[in-house]
């Protein structure tokens, strides 16, 4: 917990000091602009940044290491996991979520890439870490430390959802340890454009060595101003960072003309008497003794400089990017498809998703108006809270009007918010009743018509949903396990098309290329339609379908089965099923 916050007159002096102070970058950069000062009256005191949770994370990526071969190096099986923990809680608090796969790293594996969708995206504030290991231990002060201040830090800034005056960018690197890959990677693949957009980049490597001291990069730069003036308020007197020079992600940004500071509580350096003396701790010993080594767990860090670290990146975050005030409500509305086609007779559903983009989440009524003669829209639910879904079911009667229309989906709160849905009704073909035939293809509304092993149809952040919140999730336990997930339709005869269609998400910690350990089955009654396995994992959702005209005039049951071995786990997600026909 944070033992003093900074009163005014720290503030002020933080303006001065951003104003006047040194724009020089390290040797290799170029002059950039430096963030804008902090308001000389901050209207929102930074929140202070819970120990207990940030230790927490720690403790899962701890946890991680200990169950994929004792590390989180990159392209490991440890390292997907540490992005897909970090991800599902980032994407959970509302962030937009970015895998970046560094293609040209040692080991590939992806960037993660957090943005809060607020403040103007021209004015960029970004703070990043590497979520890499060594081979040799779990890496939790090298880097989880730095990893988990990040992630706390942006979920304290989506819980309190201020009003922003900069949009803030988090970044959790790949393949640091192998030469600064992966922010290498995604520096180079920016335009000069872009690269411009962002005002200042801030490093957080190794921020609660056991024996640390407390060093800023660039201490006397106008970009590390904010940085050092929270922990002044301390009396710390931080140092420069000389051991991290150009040895952590911020040489990456530095190398292109992007203004850099951060944290750092020192890797294998020594700590010298003079420096024991102000901060406490040995004197002659290195500041981590388990740097780069398998004890570096959990129980390797100070936790008092874990702490000041945390909040002084909240600090810094609300000094360069927090307005003043109360963020006005506000929310979006999306469809999911955003086209469809319904036969005479039939109906077809969609997904209406919500989103709190500014303030608190508020009430949001559905309505949809531009629907033909013979089409009605509704909703279930008919309104919904912010950030929540509906199924949207559009039924013709054997007399609508046929053609291509524009739906409009309105949601109604504080204010009125709308999307658009492109309906094409047909009139069907020799007593064709078409339209959408999958009941609750989103799983949006539980679990009927499905049927489904025990756990598959969840909201569980660990993997995300496509659209929506909920997906059917089968596997991804790491032992030997079989899910399944059917539901039984009837295929109308006499019409011209039947398209099953759903997407897909695999994941897997598997590393072969070779070896299908893990598979998914898809059937139709008791044909096979398609086989997956670990071999397919990616990046994202890909749409897989099929054209069933062969089983017109049956009812048959769709089935997806997914069976997983002794170990390393593979996760089939699938979302958004639609059987159209017409």
């Amino acid at each position: 917990m944070r033992r003093s916050t900074p009163t005014t007159s720290l503030v002020l002096a933080l303006v001065a000091t951003l104003t006047t102070a040194s724009l020089a970058g390290t040797a290799a950069a170029a002059p950039a602009a430096a963030p804008a000062p902090a308001p000389a009256v901050a209207a929102l005191a930074a929140p202070d940044v819970s120990l207990t949770n940030v230790q927490a994370h720690l403790s899962q990526l701890n946890s991680i290491a200990t169950s994929n071969g004792g590390n989180r190096r990159a392209g490991s099986a440890g390292y997907a996991a540490s992005v897909s923990y970090v991800k599902g809680k980032l994407q959970a608090a509302g962030y937009t979520v970015t895998e970046q796969t560094c293609t040209s790293c040692t080991y590939p594996g992806s960037n993660l890439i957090a943005e809060w969708p607020q403040g103007p995206a021209d004015q960029v504030v970004m703070f990043g870490a590497h979520l890499d290991s060594v081979s040799a231990g779990p890496g939790i002060n090298d880097n989880g430390s730095g990893s988990a201040t990040l992630l706390e830090n942006a979920l304290v800034l989506a819980a309190q959802n201020p009003t922003m005056t900069k949009r803030v960018r988090f970044a959790w690197w790949n393949g640091e340890e192998q030469g600064l890959q992966g922010s290498k990677q995604y520096v180079n693949q920016l335009s000069t454009t872009q690269r411009g957009y962002i005002k200042g980049y801030y490093n957080f490597d190794m921020v609660g060595s056991p024996n640390g001291g407390y060093f800023i990069n660039r201490i006397t730069s106008a970009t590390a101003a904010p940085l050092k003036a929270y922990w002044d308020s301390f009396g710390i007197q931080p140092e420069e960072n000389t051991e991290g020079q150009g040895r952590s992600d911020d040489y990456s940004f530095a190398n292109a003309g992007i203004q850099t500071s951060g944290y750092a509580a020192g890797a294998s350096y020594t700590k010298t008497a003079a420096q024991a003396a102000k901060w406490g701790g040995t004197s002659g010993a290195a500041y981590d003794g388990c740097y780069h080594r398998s004890c570096d767990t959990a129980s390797n860090i100070n936790t008092t400089v874990l702490n000041r670290s945390a909040d002084g990146v909240a600090y810094a975050i609300w000094a360069l990017a927090v307005g003043g005030g109360t963020p006005t409500n506000d929310f979006s509305v999306a469809v999911s498809p955003t086209a469809g086609s319904v036969a005479r007779g039939g109906s077809t559903t969609a997904t209406v998703s919500t989103a709190t983009t500014s303030g608190s989440a508020q009430t949001v009524a559905l309505s949809a108006s531009g629907a033909p003669s013979g089409v009605t829209v509704g909703f279930s639910p008919s309104s919904v809270t912010s950030g929540g879904s509906a199924t949207m079911t559009v039924s013709a009667s054997s007399t609508a009007t046929t053609g291509t229309f524009t739906v409009t989906v309105t949601g109604t709160g504080s204010a009125t918010r709308t999307a658009s849905y492109t309906l094409t009704v047909t009139g069907g073909s020799g007593g064709c009743t078409g339209g959408q035939l999958i009941g609750n293809g989103g799983f949006e509304s539980g679990s009927t018509p499905w049927t489904a092993s025990s756990g598959v149809i969840t909201n569980d952040s660990g993997q995300a949903a496509r659209t929506g919140s909920y997906k059917a999730w089968l596997d991804g336990y790491g032992s030997s396990h079989t899910d399944t997930l059917s539901q039984s339709v009837t295929l109308p005869a006499g019409c011209t098309s039947y398209t099953l269609a759903f997407w897909l998400h695999i994941d897997s910690a598997e590393t072969t290329t070779s070896t299908a350990y893990d598979k998914l089955t898809v059937q139709v009654g008791s044909t096979t339609l398609a086989t997956y396995s670990n071999l397919n994992k990616a990046t994202g959702y890909t749409q897989r379908t099929f054209n069933l005209a062969g089983y017109a005039g049956q009812t048959v049951t769709f089935k997806w089965t997914g069976v997983e071995d002794a170990s390393l786990q593979t996760s089939f997600v699938v979302d958004d099923v639609t059987l159209q026909v017409g």
